[in-house]
């Protein structure tokens, strides 16, 4: 089997706090993974592991790997830069930057020094809100303030903002908590698209949205990974009650 991420006895603690417990997943490319499970289970926290993230916070602590196309990323020769460039970040709420629709999608370019004429990055931007289905909407705005686009246009501009700089693995976490029913649906149907392309790894409370758009799911509980397979298996027939008793309802 083709993996794009794996973690192997992967653990995080913060400070005394065991908040991961020796979590091991495979995360198959160009797909989507959920991870599911109650508040305060340890799901962000994995998703953040894939990019680092979690290292921001001084008392963290973690032991095992993640490997990323084979390669540890918690290596000493690691370029953190570089690695979140290569594994891009979707948070809860949109965070659009207070500049121009173009000015978002361009920053990534002008970070990484990825394009050197003006011309190259109308030429990114323009594609990058394609990607998004943004561009028709925008394109004779893109000198507008991103903070006056709505809550689902602010969150695919986020989107475009990671696409533009080329990234392999695209990590949303709850991306849709704070979007209406028609909105949401509008963004499941980007991520879709973005999966033909993208490594996709989505964490949410929403487990008819993992049902929907998720190719396999893991179910997380007090930060262990209790079930990872198939989404339809994890939700008509999981192995662990558990896993049943979550998805049913049962607690939760």
């Amino acid at each position: 089997m083709t993996v794009k991420i794996r973690s192997e006895n992967l653990n995080l603690f913060y400070g005394q706090f065991h908040a991961l417990m020796d979590v091991n997943i495979a995360i198959k490319p160009q797909a989507i993974t959920a991870i599911i499970g109650p508040s305060g289970c340890g799901k962000s926290t994995l998703l953040r592991c894939f990019n680092r993230l979690n290292e921001l916070i001084p008392t963290v602590r973690t032991t095992g790997r993640i490997l990323l196309d084979d390669h540890d990323i918690f290596a000493p020769d690691t370029d953190l830069p570089r690695l979140r460039k290569r594994v891009g970040m979707v948070f809860q709420r949109p965070n659009p930057f207070p500049l121009s629709v173009f000015d978002n999608v361009a920053y990534g370019l002008r970070v990484h020094a990825m394009r050197s004429s003006r011309a190259e990055v109308e030429a990114v931007v323009e594609s990058s809100l394609r990607a998004t289905m943004l561009w028709d909407a925008l394109k004779d705005r893109l000198t507008l303030p991103a903070l006056e686009l709505s809550a689902e246009q602010q969150q695919r501009l986020c989107i475009s903002r990671l696409v533009a700089v080329e990234p392999e693995v695209l990590l949303m976490d709850e991306p849709c908590s704070t979007l209406d029913p028609g909105a949401t649906e509008h963004v499941e149907e980007l991520m879709r698209t973005l999966a033909r392309q993208y490594t996709i790894i989505i964490v949410t409370h929403n487990m008819q949205q993992a049902a929907r758009v998720s190719a396999e799911t893991g179910f997380m509980l007090l930060g262990q990974l209790i079930e990872f397979g198939p989404t339809r298996a994890i939700f008509t027939n999981p192995s662990d009650r558990r896993t049943e008793d979550y998805v049913t309802g049962r607690y939760g």
